[in-house]
């Protein structure tokens, strides 16, 4: 079983898609098994993070700011690549630090996400974008 949901960005953020692969799982006809998430993008990346306290995506969001500025930054005159705009590649490096494709266990029709736990995008450009995600379920 395989659909693609399509995500608008409006820039950086953590955008929360949790509610989307719980009814794509749920509709499952062989109820336990392994959900993909594979985002089919270079410059986004997908989390399983917290999703109580909004402070904790705020955090991630200021964390990866200092960790991989824009390459107008002094500290990133080494980056060759710049014809997309200052953001492109640190948004490229930040994809390569996190993940595009996550495995989720699934046991009857319903994730196994811990108490706290949420699917996000993670946007890493500046304009807004049109993000593709593709979930795929594998039942046993």
């Amino acid at each position: 079983m395989i659909e693609t949901i399509r995500i608008e960005t409006a820039g950086p953020g953590l955008y929360d898609f949790t509610g989307e692969a719980r009814r794509f799982v749920s509709g499952a006809e062989d109820g336990d098994g392994l959900l993909t998430v594979f985002v089919r993008h270079t410059s986004c990346s997908l989390l399983i993070q917290e999703n109580a306290d909004p402070n904790v995506l705020v955090d991630l969001q200021a964390f990866f700011r200092r960790l991989v500025p824009h390459t107008d930054d002094p500290s990133m005159g080494w980056i060759r690549h710049n014809t997309e705009g200052p953001d492109d590649m640190p948004a490229h490096i930040k994809a390569a630090l996190t993940q595009t494709s996550l495995g989720i266990p699934v046991q009857n029709g319903a994730m196994m996400l811990g108490t706290w736990q949420g699917l996000y995008l993670f946007e890493h450009r500046d304009r807004p974008h049109r993000r593709e995600i593709v979930f795929h379920f594998r039942g046993d």
